[in-house]
């Protein structure tokens, strides 16, 4: 049984960063994507980035230049590195894990950006 688990949310001012990370247990093949999700309070989750495990990478407008998403050499765990934070990037932020044709969740951290 495939398992997420997130890390490294919390409460930043405006302008700061934080680095989430994400590790998995369980059986991880190789061919799979990893992503990270956010969903605001009365909102859609949204997808803010991903990356295969050929370490392509695909980032929504909105974080792109701010948020690097990043892997370990087993793909077994993947980060995100958020600089420039923002008010708007307050959400609590789901790790994902899409392989042969199954895919997984984690039960997401909050990520809170105010002064």
């Amino acid at each position: 049984q495939v398992q997420l688990v997130e890390s490294g949310g919390g409460l930043v001012q405006p302008g700061g960063s934080l680095r989430l990370s994400c590790a998995t247990s369980g059986t991880i093949f190789s061919g799979n994507v990893m992503g990270w999700y956010r969903q605001a309070p009365g909102k859609r989750r949204e997808l803010v980035a991903d990356i295969t495990s050929g370490s392509f990478t695909n980032y929504a407008d909105s974080v792109k230049g701010r948020f690097t998403i990043s892997s370990n050499n087993a793909k077994t765990t993947v980060y995100l590195q958020m600089n420039s934070l923002k008010p708007e990037d307050t959400a609590v932020y789901y790790c994902n894990l899409r392989q042969w044709g199954m895919e997984y969740w984690g039960k997401g951290t909050l990520v809170t950006v105010s002064s």
